[in-house]
């Protein structure tokens, strides 16, 4: 079901060259769909976002609110109405969109299977756009009916607070895609840095390793959580610190990070030390549900 203001072509996807703002669906009401809707919604960019499960998707509309608000008292945005926000349970709610932004799972059979769906339903000119943080872009283009139409744009979270994004141009990618996506890049007023394909590109390669031995330090006894981050805030200056980093990913995400690095590099130190592990069994996902590293309070589940 699909819930409008306005009916089809009257405003939901109705661009002219008066008001040129792209057309963003947005597939999955995750952290990080969330996330990327409530930046555009806040930049005054219409999202159609698809959720096929009846209970993440009644939920979206509220917590997108709420990261709204967030956003605002931390003043990274106006007090300016967001965005028209629709909500959808189909991949043909995508009919017309400029740009198709996945942020499912880390798994690239659907990954695969939720790009080709929504790619035909929303038309020969649209932008596919993976939001993976480790799966190379050629890999699920390859596996695509259309892969000169995809490429990765890897988002932060939360995305509206983090300016900079990770942009990824597989061997495929049209210049048309490009463009397109870089106008939606301007229009929510994100600096993409273009960086070269390959399991995890350059921040997860990086960071997600980085976590998993900063995790192993706590599993070993050497130090706390708190000692962790304190020393690689106050000594290096990483701006959250790891643990509190990973809190904020999704401690279940990052593993499912980890294996993808690991499987496709062969690197033992992105195996997920056990820590990280025990963890993601006992539901200590992180900020999402309250409980990982650290806990918090006011999130509901």
């Amino acid at each position: 079901m699909v819930h409008r203001c306005q009916p089809p072509g009257k405003g939901r996807y109705a661009v002219t060259e008066e008001d040129p703002t792209p057309r963003l669906a947005v597939l999955g009401a995750g952290v990080m769909g969330v996330s990327i809707s409530t930046l555009a919604l806040g930049q005054g960019v219409p999202v159609v976002l698809i959720e096929t499960d009846p209970a993440k998707r009644a939920d979206a509309r509220a917590r997108i609110e709420r990261e709204l608000r967030t956003a605002q008292l931390m003043g990274v945005r106006s007090d300016t109405p967001p965005a028209q926000l629709v909500t959808g349970a189909r991949a043909a709610d995508c009919e017309g969109a400029d740009v198709v932004i996945e942020a499912i799972t880390e798994e690239a059979g659907l990954k695969v299977a939720a790009l080709t769906e929504a790619g035909e339903a929303a038309g020969p000119g649209t932008a596919l756009v993976t939001n993976t943080s480790s799966i190379p872009v050629d890999e699920l283009a390859a596996k695509l009916p259309h892969p000169e139409r995809l490429l990765g744009v890897h988002f932060m979270n939360p995305s509206y607070l983090i300016r900079t994004v990770e942009v990824i141009r597989g061997s495929r990618t049209s210049r048309q895609a490009v463009e397109t996506v870089q106008r939606l890049l301007d229009a929510l007023g994100r600096r993409g840095v273009f960086v070269g394909d390959g399991p995890g590109f350059v921040t997860s390669r990086v960071l997600h390793r980085m976590i998993n031995d900063a995790a192993r330090v706590v599993e070993e006894g050497r130090a706390t959580a708190e000692d962790v981050d304190t020393l690689m805030q106050d000594c290096l200056g990483h701006r959250t610190g790891p643990l509190r980093t990973a809190d904020l990913i999704g401690i279940d995400n990052l593993v499912d990070s980890l294996w993808v690095l690991h499987e496709r590099t062969g690197d033992e130190g992105c195996r997920p030390c056990d820590l990280l592990l025990q963890k993601v069994r006992d539901g200590e996902h992180g900020r999402k549900n309250g409980r990982g590293f650290y806990t918090y309070t006011g999130v509901v589940s």
